[in-house]
């Protein structure tokens, strides 16, 4: 599939069989953001001004995120080429540092106070200045130097919310030690100690307290502390060893996100800052620290880019639109502004390995989706990932993140509610669809049609091919909730989902496939105890009725309201006259790019309910016992 908005070096299939790419597509990149970004700069660089819908920050704030964001990326591209690099390019960066630090003039960036988004943006500016300090720091004026420290600060003493936001006062007042500069050690030991309240295991945090995994682990979690290893030098303390063990465990699974075309899961928040999604790989790499093959490291991540690129990512404009592939608003959150997706610059991590690096040298070898077909546990964030070779879809079942407080009120968010997630799917997130919640969810229905909720999700069992969760069904505007338990189990490309209900028999259940999304209408079709919608490029998502359905079925479609395209259809199963307080309901979900007929698999697989046993039989003569 060729790039539709930007001009790449001829692909090498001898060195890069499976993507083509190579380090200079990466620089070619690069280089076409950050010169698309230029007409959009305040006269004295200190601010980039993009077109799209403002933050809840600002249009300064806004104007700062476009400086700090692209700098990141600016960085990486004069460090890892050695300052070789358009002179221009240095010295925009550096006349921006000298209008935004000048209070008096009209490009100041706003000043560093509590728990405001100036925090996030100057951990990239401390970054980018470590990175190129031989070609900026070092060659600034004494006086721009001083107010660069004295803009910076305004974090020492100073309080953030406490997620990642605490690694940005780590890595920003580490970089004012580096230069000599006051500084709290006690910040900097404060935020890396609260971090470990976090760690769950297995190379797996959480963004905060509670239930919160997304790819925030990888590229802020993992990121950060390592960038602050680099900053501290030997002086860590030993922390960054621990670090290091940690990312390692983090890796071993991570490539199993990706799917053969290059797609990351769609699932979490911040999910227009797309290239990022590689941050941690390339970090393991630097870090050197990594269980990935040089070649593996590589083919994961210029198979993410290239499957943005070809995409129209950037656009024709060379910009990052908010958004996945297009502009798409109701992807982002309301803290995103026109330069966030500029976060993407994390991805370009890499360009700081040498060109003679063997993350750039060796021969790019397969994904492991496209290696064999894949099952894979994760306990910590409670998901199970399932791969299979055949067309390339990896798929999230999620028993485990809610993206909620421990305590307190809990609220449900489309990039965590779902019970499934994939690489060729996203959930269904306008307003209209996220009210009705069909696609990825199981819910109780009161007799006016509003849906339950699933908020606070708690996990019970996540080994092998097989997760369990438990969620209290909540319909909007009431207190009385009711527990709903489900066990999903993998087998072939096929979920079993088994929901066992405590509810008044008076309400009524609905259970949603994925959703499919394309540039026209998806084909649709449905008989008794199964539904189907299917692109026309031949991704179809079907729900087939195996135990305590009646012949309730039907196809819920929208429009503009899926991050994949502006036609979207899920297909759904309900159950109108449920036998009594208690009931279980059995579904076979699937969600391939193979011929599904869904017809064919009510015939053939078995289903016996015994009281809290259910017996699932396939034609293979596979039996599970849920």
């Amino acid at each position: 599939m060729p790039a539709p908005h930007l001009s790449l070096p001829p692909t090498d299939r001898v060195l890069s069989p499976l993507t083509g790419w190579t380090r200079a597509h990466w620089e070619a990149l690069a280089d076409r953001q950050l010169a698309a970004l230029v007409p959009y700069a305040t006269p004295g660089f200190a601010q980039y001004r993009l077109p799209g819908r403002g933050s809840w920050s600002g249009v300064v704030s806004d104007g700062l995120e476009g400086y700090a964001r692209s700098f990141l990326l600016a960085s990486f591209r004069i460090a890892g080429a050695g300052g070789e690099v358009d002179p221009r390019l240095v010295e925009r960066y550096a006349e921006g540092l000298t209008t935004g630090t000048d209070r008096s003039g009209g490009e100041a960036w706003p000043e560093l106070t509590d728990c405001s988004q100036q925090m996030v943006e100057a951990a990239s500016i401390a970054i980018g200045l470590h990175e190129t300090r031989p070609w900026i720091w070092d060659k600034l004026d004494a006086r721009v130097q001083e107010r660069v420290v004295d803009w910076f600060s305004g974090f020492v003493g100073g309080r953030t919310w406490d997620n990642n936001w605490r690694l940005f006062q780590v890595v920003s007042e580490q970089f004012l030690a580096s230069v000599g500069a006051p500084f709290s050690q006690s910040d900097i030991d404060g935020g890396l100690d609260r971090i470990e309240d976090w760690y769950r295991g297995d190379g797996w945090y959480s963004d905060g307290d509670g239930r919160n995994f997304d790819y925030y682990i990888g590229w802020a979690m993992h990121l950060y502390p390592l960038l602050w290893a680099r900053m501290a030098g030997g002086d860590d303390g030993g922390r960054a060893k621990v670090y290091r063990e940690r990312l390692t465990q983090f890796l071993t699974t991570y490539p199993h996100f990706f799917g053969g075309d290059g797609a990351p899961v769609h699932q979490g928040r911040s999910l227009t800052y797309r290239f990022a999604a590689a941050a941690p790989v390339w970090m393991g790499a630097l870090a050197d620290c990594t269980p990935l093959a040089p070649g593996l490291t590589r083919r994961l991540a210029s198979g993410t880019a290239r499957h943005f690129v070809e995409r129209g990512v950037p656009d024709e404009r060379g910009l990052l639109p908010l958004g996945w592939y297009d502009t798409f608003l109701p992807a982002t959150q309301a803290y995103s502004g026109p330069a966030s997706p500029y976060w993407a610059s994390k991805g370009f991590l890499g360009l700081l390995l040498p060109a003679d690096h063997p993350v750039w040298t060796e021969r790019e070898v397969p994904l492991p989706v496209e290696e064999s077909d894949q099952y894979t546990a994760l306990p910590q964030p409670g998901w199970l990932l399932h791969g299979t070779r055949h067309d390339g879809i990896v798929r999230l079942v999620n028993h485990g993140s809610d993206h909620n407080p421990l305590e307190g009120p809990a609220q449900d968010d489309p990039h965590y509610a779902k019970f499934g997630y994939s690489t060729a799917t996203a959930p269904e997130t306008a307003p209209r669809a996220w009210e009705r919640a069909v696609d990825g969810h199981f819910a109780l229905i009161a007799p006016d049609g509003t849906a339950s909720r699933r908020r606070r999700i708690h996990p019970l069992t996540c080994e092998g091919r097989v997760a369990s969760s438990r969620h209290d069904a909540q319909l909007p505007g009431q207190d009385d909730a009711f527990p709903i338990r489900t066990t999903s189990a993998l087998h072939g490309p096929w979920e079993i989902r088994v929901h066992r209900v405590q509810a008044p028999a008076e309400l009524s259940v609905r259970e949603g496939g994925h959703p499919v999304a394309d540039g026209t209408r998806p084909h649709a079709d449905h008989g008794p105890g199964w539904a189907l919608a299917r692109t026309e490029s031949g991704l179809t998502s079907a729900v087939v009725a195996l135990h305590g359905w009646d012949e309730g079925t039907g196809i819920a479609r929208e429009v503009a309201a899926d991050a994949y395209g502006p036609h979207s259809a899920t297909p759904f199963l309900s159950c109108a006259a449920r036998p009594g307080t208690d009931s279980v309901h059995v579904t076979l979900v699937a969600l391939s790019r193979d011929t599904v007929r869904p017809q064919a698999l009510r015939e053939s697989i078995t289903c016996a309910v015994d009281g809290d046993i259910v017996r699932v039989r396939f034609p293979d003569g596979v039996e599970l016992l849920l």
